[in-house]
This record gives C-alpha cells, structure tokens and sequence, in this order.
C-alpha cells in the first residue's frame, strides 16, 4: 500500500472515529473527502474498490455523533433558524416538482438526481450549522478547506501540459468541479478563505503555510482559462475594498496588491488571449459566449412557457426543442437553470436564500460595530472572508450552473455558522463575567 494510501485511510478513520466523540472531526472529513475526491485518485482506488463510501460513512459517523452529543449542542435558542427553514421549504419544493414532472432522462443516469442529491446536501448542511458553531471549529473548517485547495493546487500544478483539454485543466478535483468552470470557482472562492486565515495567524509557520496554500490555488485558477471565475475574482477584488474590516484595510489592500501582481506572472498567453474574448458585444463573441446568450433566452422562454417550473434535472432533456442543435447542452447559468426547473417558487426561495445568508452576516457586523475586542476583531475577518468568498462564487454561478453543487450551500450557510458562533461568544462572555 501506498504512502498516501495510509495517510489516507489514517485520516479517514481518525475522523470517522473520532465523530464519535468530537463530532466537528467528521464535518472536517466530509469536506477534505468531497474536496480532494480521492476514489478518483490512484491511491484511492482500492479504497473505492472495497466498497468504502467515505463521504457517506463520515456523514453517518457525524449524524451519530451529533445524537451521542445532542444535549451539548450550541445552536440557539430554535432548533431550525429562518435560513434553515426557507432551505427545508426549498427542498420540498423540488420534490414536489420532482412527483409532478416528467421523468428525467440521459443526463443524471450515472449519478444522483438532484432531488436526491440535494436531500444529502441538506442533510450535511443542517449538521455542519449545529456543529460548527464556535469561532475554534470555524478555524479549523477554514484551515481544512485551505488544505484542501493546497493538495488540488499542487496536484494540478504537476499535472503534464499534454493532459490538458483544449489548452485547459480539466479533470482536478471531487465530481462537483471535475469540469475546468467549476473547478476554477470552487478555487477562485477559497481564496479570500486563505487570505483571511494569512492575516489572522500569529505564528509565522502557519502564515508561510497559507501563503504556499494561496499561491497554488491561484495558478490552479489560472490553468483553468476560465473567464467566469476571472470575472469573480473582479467582483472579489471589489468586495475586498468595499468589506474589509478598517482594522486590517491596508493590510487586506496590500495583499490584494500582491495577488494582482502574482496573478500577472502566472499568467501566460493563452489566458490573455481567453480573457480578452470577454466582451457584451454578441457581434463579436466567440462562440462558446454567443452559445450562453441563446441559451439563456431559450431558458426565458422556457420559464415564461412553464412558470411552475420543468422539473429538477429536466433542462438538458427539453432545451432541444427550443435549440435543437443544442440539445443536451448546460444553462451556463445558476439562476437561469433554478428558474427553469423549479420555477417562480424555486427562484424566489433561492434569491431569498441568499438575501438570508448576506442578512446574517451583515447582523454580525452590526451587533459587531461598538465591540472593540481581540475576538471581534477575529468575528470581523471571518465576516469579511464569508462575504468575498460568496460575491466570487454568485457571480461565477452568472456563468456555470451550480445549483445542485455542495460547494454553493456550504458557502451560503457558513454565514449561519458564525452568526451561531457569534451569539454562543455574546452568551459566554455574560456568563463569565460576575453579577
């Protein structure tokens, strides 16, 4: 058996054990295993061969964990928040579609439904907001998704130019992002993650380390030619100046400054060349852009024609009669594709979704606003590497459908975690301190 191999299994059963008794242990294992997908890798295989299913055994470890430990759960005083509510009335949505509609066909044959997939998303979100609910489990979520995005970096920094499709990386990564689009974006949004991880360590060890994992992940983003992700690294950079905390703006400004002049030096031809093909002039677009644009109009007629909604997983069937050269091609487009499968519901709950998850955030801030303490300021940090991380991952879902990928909720409900962190911090503080 390989090194990695063990390391592998190692870790597998610490966090699958250790559920047990820490059951954060298999949130983090959930996430490192979704991330780095490692049935597709070489040293995973065996694994895979076995009939070991990581994610769903680290899924059930934590569930139980969770019951084991349900009494020392810190979520509040309401079991189910607003955000958490909406998302179960979200989910029942699509499976009513899911009866009423027609069924789905061809694409979702060699994987899970998305009625089915997002039950499980649901089910791991629900135990990722009860359980990460202090800023140390935080820490140590955000210090694995930056790990995570560490061993892809470096994997796809040695991957052989000649396994490259079309000049692009494609391939790297869990099923959620195999493809380069979804890939560069589940990167693009873990940057500010890492940057804000860069500033908060004290120790220098840990700042080389974030440092190592930046970099790899921005030449990840970089090989993948992706002009959606390029487009939400924009709405980032902005976001970044428009949210960074007055404590730590120069530093946010100058870290910026160095990702910009980085970006410029792993950047080669063939990703100028991509990038300038960005234009609005359909005149001018190539036709990969051009495509989107028929698309979309072809999803507005689609929604106009069946307001109620098509189905879930029922685009890539019915585009065909609207473009038939396009038959089985993608939306390109979260909220194109929300609209069109679930309908005027799912859209609106959607959009309401997210205004939740931003209204969360910008809760913190103010409750924040007069408290001038060491761990505000760490609150501060986690607020701004939350809000950047969903400006970046909302605009690339402009242009690739993410509205059954596990990466989009859990960025969406990590605001609920730290708002739960946050009030668990207020009543902790009250109660240490004397009468």
């Amino acid at each position: 058996m390989s090194l990695k191999g063990l390391l592998y299994i190692g870790l597998f059963g610490l966090c699958a054990v250790g559920a047990l008794f820490l059951p954060q242990l298999g949130i983090y294992g959930y996430i490192a295993d979704y991330c780095i997908n490692p049935s597709g890798q070489w040293w995973g295989a065996p694994f895979s061969a076995m009939g070991l299913r990581g994610s769903f055994t680290l899924a059930a470890a934590t569930l139980l964990g969770m019951v084991l430990h349900f009494n020392r759960l810190k979520y509040g005083e309401k079991f189910l928040s607003t955000q958490e509510r909406w998302l179960l009335v979200f989910l029942a949505v699509i499976w009513v579609l899911f009866f009423i509609s027609p069924e789905t066909v061809g694409r979702y044959t060699t994987q899970d439904h998305p009625s089915l997939k997002m039950t499980k998303i649901f089910v791991f979100v629900m135990m990722m907001t009860h359980l990460i609910t202090d800023i140390r489990k935080l820490n140590g979520l955000f210090w694995v998704l930056s790990s995570a995005s560490l061993f892809l970096g470096v994997k796809a920094w040695g991957t052989p130019y000649g396994r490259f499709v079309r000049g692009r990386l494609e391939g790297i990564g869990g099923p959620d992002f195999d493809e380069a689009n979804f890939f560069a974006a589940f990167m693009a949004a873990m940057l500010p993650i890492i940057a804000i991880q860069f500033l908060r360590s004290r120790n220098w060890a840990l700042k080389i380390y974030a440092l190592v994992c930046g970099a790899f992940t921005a030449n990840a983003v970089i090989l993948c030619r992706s002009r959606g992700a390029f487009l939400g690294l924009m709405a980032g950079a902005f976001a970044s100046v428009w949210f960074a905390p007055k404590r730590i703006r120069n530093k946010v400004l100058i870290l910026l400054l160095v990702g910009v002049l980085g970006g410029v030096y792993l950047t080669d031809r063939t990703f100028i060349e991509r990038i300038m093909t960005i234009t609005t002039d359909q005149g001018t677009m190539d036709e990969s852009s051009s495509s989107r644009i028929e698309l979309w109009k072809a999803g507005a007629k689609m929604f106009l024609r069946s307001p109620v909604g098509i189905g879930p997983g029922n685009w890539y069937q019915t585009i065909g009669r609207y473009i038939p050269e396009y038959e089985g091609k993608d939306s390109h487009n979260t909220f194109v594709k929300c609209a069109v499968e679930l309908g005027a519901a799912g859209i609106f709950l959607f959009l309401l979704l997210i205004f939740l998850s931003y209204r969360n955030l910008r809760r913190i801030e103010r409750d924040l606003a007069a408290d001038h303490s060491e761990e505000a300021n760490d609150f501060r940090q986690y607020f701004f590497a939350m809000v950047v991380s969903m400006a970046i991952l909302l605009t690339c879902a402009l242009t690739i459908t993410m509205i059954y990928t596990e990466i989009l909720w859990v960025v969406l409900m990590l605001p609920l975690c730290l708002r739960r962190a946050h009030d668990n911090a207020v009543l902790e503080r009250g109660e240490s301190e004397p009468a």
